[in-house]
């Protein structure tokens, strides 16, 4: 009898709270593949910040820092020293000290010979990795203890200290299947065809399970030696179509909606509106370009009369203004106005639909009976339009510029594809015909040779690394992409940019559109995430998130 009494007032007393030990992500993609060396796609980026340590990365402060390094390289801590290469060239030797402790999931230590073998595989092109200009600038790995390398490099660099994407390779995983077909690597890598290998991670986290297309699970991971992190865990939804998305959110299904892949800006304020304080919301500018790669090797898109008529045709204020409140300035460049290598005086295109057909008639595009223009040989100007399928605002821009281009007699064919194709083959094998509307994340005054040097322009032979995909050609950019790096004072470098900027503005290798904010949307029990702005996406501090 007592006991069921005591077991009734038990039922009856208001229930504990429960800890909160598992977090629930939407984004809006999938990763094309897990390796962290192969094709560049912030949905790889983001996952990967949760399982893997780099070198060095950028903060939300915007400064470099290490991550699975000791001490940050510099020329006054000696860690970082000019030298002459053995062909007589100014160069640098830089050395980088693992922290201790750092383990891969199955408890090996993470040492120099998996930096050896990162950079063994990157060196070889057939492998293709990127960016191969870093490759091939360091030209000497040395291993002077377990935990300690020192790379030579054939140039100095103002970013002689920041590794980007190279960091440790678990060798005694990986090595073997490298070495058996260099070129095939890419497909046999265990990152996709073992993705829950513990021995393939080395952060707070490690992938212990994948759905393709749809979901990623993370565990704590036993072998990390850095500060415990909370949830035990985490799983991350791909949600490709950002109402169904936002539907999940609002059921519960997801938790959060990462910023760096979330919801378009004008979904999430009248998300805001609608819930009031439900969630969290930040809506953070960020080093973030919305703009339209294009084949430069196309009848009509390799004439720069034509990319200017474009651009001209394109009314980007209203565009910004009606979509996204005006939260998003207009581009001029690739340069942010963040970034402290902006030139504000940069040539600014206007929205002029009568110059824009005036330049179309100069190049020899005149109108056709149905109002499409044609050339001489009576090719209509009718250009493939593609962008990432299921996003709401790229989608509602895609038939917005359809129809404004029309007014120009310019025809575009939308076609669409999930992020995971678009990137993975349309675009990094330069494979669209036409237009590709997607935007490029970079870190604090990033360079952007992969992007616009011709050597960077994807081909077969180098298995395809490199982020030319338009195919843009001009040898003063190439110098100055080659050049600016090599420049260690900042006002002669801000001089460069300067020309950098207004080649991009009166070229246009891809036409720009605006810079984005990211809408970070977080139920209010999360704390701790810090959203950088830049290529490093939060989950790199996944470490300091907390349930309150």
């Amino acid at each position: 009898m007592r006991r069921a009494v005591a077991l009734l007032a038990l039922l009856a007393a208001p229930a504990a709270a429960q800890p909160r030990d598992t977090l629930t992500i939407g984004i809006t993609q999938y990763p094309s593949t897990f390796h962290p060396n192969i094709e560049n796609m912030a949905a790889k980026s983001y996952v990967l910040g949760f399982a893997r340590r780099p070198l060095t990365a950028y903060g939300a402060d915007w400064r470099l820092t290490c991550l699975a390094c000791e001490t940050l390289p510099t020329l006054e801590n000696g860690l970082a020293e000019r030298e002459t290469t053995p062909d007589g060239k100014a160069g640098i030797r830089v050395t980088f000290r693992l922290r201790e402790g750092t383990r891969w999931g199955d408890g090996t230590p993470v040492t120099a010979e998996d930096l050896r073998f990162a950079w063994e595989a990157g060196r070889e092109a057939a492998t293709g990795f990127g960016p191969a200009e870093f490759y091939r600038s360091a030209y000497e790995l040395i291993v002077v203890d377990p935990r300690t390398v020192t790379l030579r490099f054939d140039r100095v660099t103002f970013e002689y200290a920041s590794m980007g994407d190279f960091q440790p390779l678990p060798a005694h995983v990986e090595r073997a299947r490298w070495q058996a077909d260099p070129r095939a690597y890419r497909t046999r890598t265990a990152y996709d065809t073992e993705t829950t290998n513990p021995a393939l991670w080395n952060g707070p986290y490690r992938i212990t399970a994948v759905q393709p297309g749809a979901s990623i699970t993370l565990e704590r991971n036993a072998a990390w030696a850095g500060a415990a992190p909370h949830f035990r865990r985490i799983t991350i939804r791909t949600v490709e179509n950002t109402p169904a998305l936002e539907a999940q959110l609002l059921a519960g299904q997801v938790d959060m909606i990462a910023g760096e892949l979330g919801l378009p800006i004008e979904q999430a304020i009248a998300l805001e509106r609608r819930t009031g304080n439900r969630f969290r919301f930040l809506y953070q500018p960020g080093l973030i370009y919305e703009h339209m790669d294009l084949r430069h090797d196309h009848v009509a898109l390799g004439d720069r009369r034509v990319r200017q008529a474009l651009l001209m045709a394109t009314d980007r204020a209203q565009i910004t203004e009606r979509l996204f409140g005006g939260r998003q300035p207009v581009a001029h460049s690739s340069v942010n106005p963040l970034d402290p290598m902006h030139d504000p005086q940069v040539r600014q295109w206007p929205f002029d639909l009568a110059r824009a057909r005036a330049l179309l008639d100069e190049a020899g595009w005149t109108p056709g009976p149905d109002g499409i223009r044609r050339n001489a040989a009576g090719e209509r100007l009718s250009l493939e339009f593609m962008t990432t399928a299921g996003n709401r605002a790229r989608e509602q821009v895609q038939q917005v510029l359809q129809g404004m281009w029309r007014q120009a007699g310019i025809e575009a064919r939308i076609r669409n594809e999930p992020p995971r194709v678009f990137f993975a083959e349309t675009l990094s094998r330069r494979r669209f015909q036409g237009l590709a509307l997607f935007a490029w994340i970079s870190a604090p005054e990033s360079v952007p040779r992969s992007s616009l040097h011709s050597d960077e322009i994807p081909r077969e032979e180098r298995n395809w690394s490199g982020q030319n995909y338009g195919g843009f050609r001009n040898a003063e950019m190439d110098v100055l992409t080659h050049t600016i790096p090599e420049q260690l004072d900042a006002a002669q470098r801000r001089e460069m940019w300067r020309r950098l900027q207004a080649i991009y503005a009166e070229e246009l290798p891809a036409i720009p559109l605006w810079f984005r904010a990211d809408a970070h949307v977080w139920p209010t029990w999360l704390d701790g995430v810090r959203p950088t702005g830049h290529l490093n996406a939060s989950p790199l501090w996944a470490e300091e998130w907390r349930a309150r």
